[in-house]
């Protein structure tokens, strides 16, 4: 194989191993299982407050949309936007920002894991 044909073939390569949906290090949720968290979502109905990208019928108006969420640097604009914070915000919202209009959820430490493993892959 000649160089140019040796150098195209890595640039496609390295192309087609660049995925922008794919979550950076620093955002993976140990123990968290995007899909479940997709499906948790689904069944909390987050989707009566939010456009949640990936979720049917999530066009909620009330809260922000989480369309690339994965992005943000804060959760609910008051707190870093990292793993063990964005746990805590998905089950209990009020505990970290005591006025916002985000009530706690009926979740475990397991689904908050899952959901917010799951809005991280919102990019």
């Amino acid at each position: 194989m000649g160089i140019r044909k040796c150098a195209a073939a890595l640039f496609l390569l390295a192309v087609g191993a660049c995925n922008e949906s794919e979550v950076p290090a620093e955002q993976r949720v140990v123990g968290g299982d995007p899909e479940r968290g997709r499906a948790i979502i689904d069944t909390v109905e987050c989707g009566v407050c939010h456009i949640i990208p990936g979720v049917a019928g999530a066009h909620g108006i009330v809260g922000p949309s989480l369309e690339k969420f994965g992005h943000r640097q804060l959760v609910g604009g008051v707190a870093p936007n990292h793993p063990a914070i964005l746990t805590r915000w998905v089950k209990d919202a009020p505990e970290i920002a005591p006025n916002t209009g985000m009530p706690s959820l009926p979740l475990t430490e397991d689904e908050a894991r899952h959901v917010a493993a799951y809005l991280y892959t919102l990019r």
